[in-house]
């Protein structure tokens, strides 16, 4: 008899197919009624679950009694109560390294939509306001020779630091839990605390996990280290940031301007952030490509597959859970 697997999030028939190669596959239709209740309903039957963006932990799987792994379709985990998973011997698996570059390729896009102000002029031009030459009221900054301060020099802040240095001559900074010798060797990156980065960076870009070691780690004090001329770039998790403090800061002029492609609560219908200029908005698209998103999807499957299959999968996130 076939394992059967749920999926929490949208995958595409050629994804189905794939796993029906092994698998039972149950997909909740929005046309047949609520979403949410028909993963609950099919959860006791589920051998493996896969999907991103839905929170999982001791109340949403109390019901999922023969859930061997949870494949996320994502590098970010911290929807999942990963002590609950141990505890319950359910592998946990995610999806690091393809979404690398297309992620740096969209902090960078906001390094320079933020700096030379595109969002902005692009609506101030719709608008019909370009009557004359523009003038220091549609100014941005430059970037290239700027410092690039980032907070987490894993692998996508490697690859967002590449792009500085290498296209933009930009001098590299970088803070975290440890020095890259062979970044610091290969960019001339320079390892500094965050006090010191936030106070040397013409852009802060943050590209660390959320824990409750990062949760706010960029509040008031820290923004008012920062020049009064950077720009903040977040491409890791909203609540990194507490978004009050950084709203006040842009208001105030304690910062020129922000990126944001994440945010304390998402999605997000209405904000402050909306009011003002001198912040991109974007609706947490780091990896949204069709060929990354794609890769993830079949990354995600590759690693499902493997596990309920009795092997170990490549991306797992817990160890102690593989009873192979």
């Amino acid at each position: 008899m076939k394992k059967t697997v749920l999926a929490f999030s949208r995958i595409t028939p050629a994804m189905v197919e794939r796993l029906e190669a092994h698998f039972d596959v149950i997909v909740p239709n929005p046309k047949a009624g609520d979403i949410a209740a028909q993963f609950n309903e099919a959860l006791p039957k589920a051998h493996g679950l896969i999907g991103a963006g839905r929170p999982l932990g001791r109340k949403q799987l109390a019901d999922a009694a023969n859930l061997e792994v949870v494949s996320s379709v994502s590098v970010g985990y911290d929807n999942y109560d990963v002590s609950y998973f141990d505890e319950r011997g359910i592998m946990l698996t995610n999806t690091p390294d393809v979404l690398t570059q297309s992620t740096a390729d969209l902090a960078f896009a906001l390094i320079m939509s933020s700096a030379r102000r595109v969002a902005e002029l692009d609506a101030w031009t719709k608008a019909g306001n370009w009557k004359a030459s523009v003038g220091p009221d549609q100014f941005g900054t430059d970037v290239y020779g700027k410092t690039l301060g980032i907070v987490g020099l894993g692998n996508i802040g490697a690859a967002v630091a590449r792009r500085g240095r290498l296209g933009f001559d930009m001098p590299i900074l970088y803070s975290g839990n440890s020095r890259k010798p062979e970044l610091e060797q290969e960019l001339g990156a320079q390892f500094r605390s965050l006090e010191q980065l936030l106070a040397e960076a013409d852009f802060v870009c943050l590209v660390v996990p959320l824990s409750d070691k990062t949760r706010h780690m960029i509040g008031t004090a820290e923004l008012a280290q920062m020049k009064k001329s950077a720009i903040l770039v977040n491409i890791s998790r909203g609540p990194v940031v507490d978004e009050a403090a950084l709203v006040q800061a842009l208001r105030d002029g304690t910062l020129r301007g922000a990126g944001l492609d994440v945010y304390e609560k998402e999605p997000l219908a209405e904000s402050p952030l909306f009011q003002l200029g001198n912040v991109v908005t974007l609706p947490h698209i780091g990896s949204a490509t069709a060929q990354t998103r794609d890769a993830m999807a079949y990354r995600a499957i590759d690693n499902l597959t493997a596990a309920l299959l009795g092997k170990r999968p490549q991306d797992l996130v817990n160890p102690q859970a593989f009873k192979g």
